[in-house]
């Protein structure tokens, strides 16, 4: 099965605009709320500022090929690190996730497997396959033998969660922590183990500006926050 999109790629500004003294982190938008966390606590322990720039990894990675000024990359997926110029073999895994589908709360419309996402009445959205979580979901959706037809495709897996959110679809698939992250807005179906995957989630300094806070992130401290938050250990 393939799922296909036009996606159009915006240059992503960080609220207010970094300064030449801060470390300027791109990580995909399932990271948001951890590395928001892991920004504070850098901060505390060296004093330097933080700016976190979120999106969907290949927005990311077309921005850094395009010369956007960026200290450190993290990447929801290998695949998108390895178009990074000088990240292969200096990226480091620091985490891993796992797939999930992301419902109204209460379930209202009963869904307990993968399967049920194929039923016609159900509005369904994904990632578009061009992201990582769309990878992922393309993969689930495979190893289960469905064939799905999704009522739009998301630019990064926090679109998705949105539009289960917000009540403009019924169900979607995201990773484990994005349902985590909004318990209370959202519920989660497990996925079967023998059909989910385990996303490896690598990062990158891609300057030297950027080498303490890559260390820090493989640390125990930024490695508690990252469990708190529901990542796995790498």
């Amino acid at each position: 099965m393939r799922l296909l999109a036009l996606m159009i790629v915006l240059p992503l500004v960080a609220c207010g605009g970094p300064t030449d003294d801060d470390v300027v982190v791109f990580a995909a938008s399932s990271l948001t709320d951890a590395f928001d966390d892991i920004a504070d606590a850098y901060a505390s322990s060296t004093g330097e500022s933080v700016v976190i720039s979120a999106a969907g990894s290949s927005d990311l990675a077309a921005q850094i090929d395009e010369g956007a000024p960026a200290d450190v990359f993290a990447s929801a997926d290998v695949a998108t690190m390895d178009r990074i110029d000088g990240a292969d073999g200096a990226a480091r895994i620091f985490a891993t996730n796992r797939a999930e589908i992301v419902v109204e709360p209460g379930n209202p419309h009963g869904i307990a497997t993968l399967g049920d996402l194929a039923d016609p009445e159900l509005l369904v959205v994904v990632c578009a396959e061009q992201v990582p979580c769309g990878a992922y979901t393309t993969e689930v959706l495979d190893r289960a033998g469905i064939d799905l037809t999704p009522v739009s495709f998301e630019s990064n897996v926090r679109a998705v969660l949105t539009k289960v959110e917000l009540g403009e679809a019924d169900a979607g698939v995201v990773y484990a922590t994005d349902i985590a992250a909004a318990a209370e807005r959202v519920d989660g179906v497990a996925i079967a183990d023998e059909f989910n995957v385990d996303a490896e989630y690598p990062i990158v300094a891609l300057g030297e500006s950027g080498e303490a806070f890559v260390d820090f992130i493989v640390g125990d401290e930024a490695q508690a926050i990252l469990r708190e938050h529901g990542f796995g250990a790498p």
